[in-house]
């Protein structure tokens, strides 16, 4: 699949974001090595702590149909710059592919392309003295 049909997936998924402390919906579509996408959108909860991106509701859905190879992630987002993903997502995106291609992009079109390794290029160093 294109990165623009990934694109307007992502934008999809926005749409349905759960979002109504912080304003802020984001949408995410990964294609998977297989060509399957998983969109996710994030769900926000009272105690911030418990809230969950888009892009790791789009990881678990893939995880959860038994996809683990992952081929790239686009992200969405009604903001100034492309959002990144947060920490938690990086190191959750990680688990699976650490040179995962990302692109990010506002609802205006500005983008942001680039890789999960150049965004977090030590993901286990440390935990569990993996390399």
């Amino acid at each position: 699949m294109d990165s623009d049909q990934l694109l307007d997936l992502a934008k999809n998924a926005r749409l349905v974001a759960y979002s109504p402390y912080s304003g802020f919906a984001v949408g995410a579509a990964l294609e998977t090595a297989s060509g399957r996408v998983f969109t996710g959108c994030n769900v926000e909860n009272l105690s911030f702590g418990l809230t969950i991106c888009a892009e790791r509701n789009a990881v678990f859905a893939a995880v959860a149909a038994g996809e683990r190879e992952f081929a790239q992630i686009v992200i969405v987002a009604e903001s100034e710059q492309p959002v990144s993903p947060c920490g938690a997502c990086r190191q959750v995106l990680a688990e699976f592919r650490e040179d995962l291609p990302i692109r990010s992009v506002t609802l205006d079109g500005q983008e942001f392309a680039t890789s999960l390794k150049e965004l977090f290029p030590r993901p286990k160093t440390g935990i569990l003295d993996r390399s």
